[in-house]
């Protein structure tokens, strides 16, 4: 049997993906005009149970980034020691200018409504996360993580994001777990809506 849960996420996305339909094709025009490659690209997450997913994304990086990045940690140990710390780069030289704005604003997760359409994400629920933050920074806490689908929103987005730390974010989504329902998850979503124009915390 279908959860509410469920049916709201996907008639949540059906609406969100018609209303962003038109920004979506700006915004792939913007990349293919400004940047040389494909418009989306996906990165492997782990999903709930534990199970490997694909998140979509609008593509925000140069061509050949993971090879830019190899020669960037190389040459810069302050760079290094914080890609090892927090996996991303605050002032990342491999995002392209339109990029930059998607980040700031989140618009280049507007493709993963396709993930909740087809049931690898929930439009409110934890941080997606990979399989070496998994091992590096959840421990025992993994499991009630992972015991839910991860969120295209969540409360890590409307309490800081990137600002901080990992042991601040687990704890934020325990308590997302123990306290969610559908009315926490409207509160959540609502909160999410002034974050994409304030961009604090998103790099």
């Amino acid at each position: 049997m279908i959860s509410g849960k469920r049916i709201f996420d996907i008639l949540f996305s059906l609406g969100a993906s018609l209303f962003f339909l038109p920004f979506g094709l700006i915004i792939s025009v913007l990349i293919k005009a400004t940047s040389p490659g494909p418009i989306f690209y996906s990165s492997k997450r782990v999903g709930k149970d534990g199970q490997p997913i694909y998140c979509w994304k609008f593509r925000t990086m140069c061509q050949d980034a993971d090879k830019k990045l190899q020669e960037i940690l190389r040459q810069n140990p302050e760079l290094k020691q914080e890609w090892e710390t927090y996996y991303k780069l605050k002032d990342d030289p491999r995002i392209s200018k339109i990029g930059k704005l998607l980040r700031k604003t989140s618009l280049d997760e507007l493709p993963q409504f396709w993930n909740v359409l087809t049931g690898d994400l929930s439009v409110v629920g934890p941080r997606p996360v990979t399989e070496e933050e998994i091992a590096k920074y959840f421990g025992e806490k993994a499991s009630k993580i992972l015991s839910v689908r991860p969120g295209l929103t969540g409360i890590w987005q409307t309490s800081g994001r990137s600002l901080l730390t990992f042991e601040e974010r687990i704890r934020l989504e325990e308590s997302y777990i123990d306290q969610q329902s559908l009315f926490f998850d409207l509160r959540i979503i609502f909160k999410t809506i002034p974050m994409i124009f304030i961009s604090r915390g998103a790099f």
